[in-house]
């Protein structure tokens, strides 16, 4: 189906009409619409368009209202203070254009009209070592971006950057050989990602004790990391042990977590090893890049440490060894040159802008970027804990991101059991688990991303304020009262008169698509967050004010059921863009 036009859209080109036509020396002018609190929208635009030709506002206001067309859009207009237009919608409009929006699946979200290819680069844990709360909001963060840019009608190509190269694994490989049962499992069965991760545990810490306390194993694994780099066989099956048990691993958290990650979508740091050569001898050839004491450099105008001095980014190392910089920018060439993207976004801390800006400046300099290519860093800001300091145990430890899921489906488990009246135990434990991780994922994406935030799961699975609970409980409640209409039908009637809480829902369901384009649009899954938040505080007062089931006449209780399952169905589409469930019983 085609997209549904909003009514603020519909109203913005009437009044640009009628404004061009009063005005005609203003050419295709602005009429700067936007809700109101004194009428349905109002509009700005008289003001400053007055000013510029040096006009009277409120006669140029004047003018607008006489050629804006009455009947089946607007209801009412008044002129007030210098030229504002105060603009009330007939209820015949709101309601057609949701039975619009309610006929086709997508809710009248139009798609993209030229669509892209965006490589996004998110869920990026370590391979043998445990993910821990930072390594939450990548994950959360990137699983909705990628769902909002795939309804819209992108191309969405995922890459998790793992960390699956590098030093250490001279010393984990070394000890395998010398050790050669430490990865091996109990009989029988599936391995669980807990009984993975305590055998890759085990041998880190061992193998650190005597790569720390022993000088000749030190030097065997530093051989081992020699033989790694160049290809050798037998110690490339023993680092693809490694991988393989990580992602055992990985996969059980993520999904915990409830977010898909798929195994040809991993692509870590190793995936670009055979590139690393040649982006040097590229970067160095070119000019972009130049040798300093040795090292492989790229130089900033802009960037100096605090003694003043130029602060490069280093590509290679004096000793021949390969940065993280020459990593990302073969990971750059390739996801243009190959993958084809227009668009790579990296949801990565925004502690790491400084080295994303140093590479990206560097991959344009050497025309790998180009004008047709953007690359954002998509920076994310720290989980605190309830003290306003970085999330750690009683201990000090940095918090396993599975004890912390557990943690938040226990409570909500709870939650629910309290509340449920004819659920099993079964159901209680998934609708639990939906409540629980919901919860976490909406306090991630309901901030901007860029912000820190407080993990607090008190209030996360509180059933009361800007939590996914409650708006969970909306679409459950919706699905109850739906369950109990009987023979009664959501009909939409374009007649009826509509009461003030029905109006305040229409016109805010109404806004659905243009909400999403802007969330996909500006990678902000917090302004859909928020939508659905203010949603289901509008269905809750429409809820409380007007009767459903007991309306007056028929009719209306078949509108008012249109409104709910309008509602449902917007705050289910919302939820599953943000990643987030939506039982049908609570």
């Amino acid at each position: 189906m085609a997209s549904v036009p909003s009514l603020a859209s519909s109203l913005h080109q009437r009044i640009a009409d009628a404004l061009s036509a009063a005005l005609p020396e203003a050419g295709a002018a602005d009429p700067l619409l936007r809700r109101s609190d004194r009428a349905d929208f109002q509009a700005n635009g008289m003001l400053a368009l007055a000013k510029k030709l040096g006009g009277n506002p409120r006669e140029l206001a004047g003018k607008v209202v006489e050629g804006l067309p009455a009947g089946d859009l607007i209801k009412d207009v008044e002129v007030s203070g210098p030229g504002f237009l105060n603009i009330t919608i007939t209820d015949e409009a709101i309601t057609k254009t949701l039975a619009a929006r309610a006929a086709d699946e997508r809710l009248g979200a139009p798609l993209a009209e030229r669509p892209g290819t965006t490589v996004i680069d998110w869920a990026q844990p370590n391979v043998a070592k445990e993910m821990h709360v930072g390594h939450l909001r990548n994950s959360v963060i990137g699983n909705s971006v990628v769902r909002l840019l795939e309804f819209t009608g992108e191309k969405v190509i995922s890459r998790h950057h793992i960390g699956d190269w590098g030093t250490q694994f001279g010393m984990l490989i070394q000890y395998l050989i010398e050790h050669p049962h430490e990865l091996d499992h109990k009989a029988g069965g599936e391995v669980s990602g807990e009984e993975a991760m305590s055998n890759l545990n085990r041998l880190y810490k061992a193998s650190r004790v005597l790569f720390d306390a022993d000088e000749e194993f030190k030097a065997r694994a530093r051989r081992r990391v020699v033989d790694l780099q160049a290809g050798d066989e037998e110690t490339l099956a023993l680092w693809q042990r490694f991988v393989d048990e990580s992602k055992i691993y990985f996969y059980s958290v993520f999904d915990k977590l409830d977010v898909e990650i798929r195994d040809e979508d991993i692509v870590g740091e190793s995936g670009y090893n055979a590139m690393l050569a040649e982006t040097c001898r590229m970067l160095e050839e070119s000019g972009v890049a130049v040798r300093s004491e040795g090292a492989l450099c790229v130089f900033f105008d802009d960037v100096k440490g605090p003694d003043g001095n130029p602060v490069p980014l280093i590509v290679q190392k004096s000793d021949g060894g390969f940065g993280y910089a020459a990593t990302d920018l073969s990971a750059i060439r390739d996801r243009v040159f190959n993958l084809k993207a227009d668009t790579l976004l990296y949801v990565v801390d925004v502690r790491q802008s400084l080295h994303f800006k140093m590479v990206f400046e560097t991959a344009r300099r050497a025309g790998w970027l180009t004008d047709d290519v953007k690359a954002v860093q998509l920076g994310f800001g720290t989980v605190l804990g309830k003290d306003g300091k970085p999330f750690k145990t009683r201990e000090g430890e940095t918090v396993r991101l599975a004890d912390l899921l557990d943690e938040a489906v226990e409570r909500a488990s709870a939650i629910v059991r309290e509340k449920a009246q004819d659920l099993t135990e079964e159901e209680i434990a998934e609708r639990g688990a939906q409540v629980g991780i919901g919860a976490v994922k909406y306090a991630d994406l309901s901030t901007s991303a860029a912000r820190d935030y407080k993990f607090d799961l008190d209030q996360m699975v509180s059933l009361n304020g800007d939590t996914s609970v409650y708006l969970q409980y909306a679409f459950a409640r919706i699905q109850s009262i739906l369950r109990k209409a009987g023979e009664a039908a959501p009909v939409a009637h374009a007649e009826l008169v509509l009461a003030p809480a029905e109006r305040a829902l229409g016109l805010h369901l109404d806004q659905f698509a243009a909400t999403v384009a802007e969330a996909a649009g500006e990678y902000a899954p917090h302004k859909l967050a928020g939508y659905l938040y203010q949603l289901a505080s509008l269905y809750t007062t429409f809820y409380d004010q007007c009767p459903v089931l007991k309306a007056e006449e028929e009719a209306q209780v078949e509108n008012r059921l249109f409104l709910c399952d309008l509602t449902a169905r917007t705050l289910r589409q919302g939820m599953e863009l943000l990643g987030i469930r939506t039982p049908e019983r609570l």
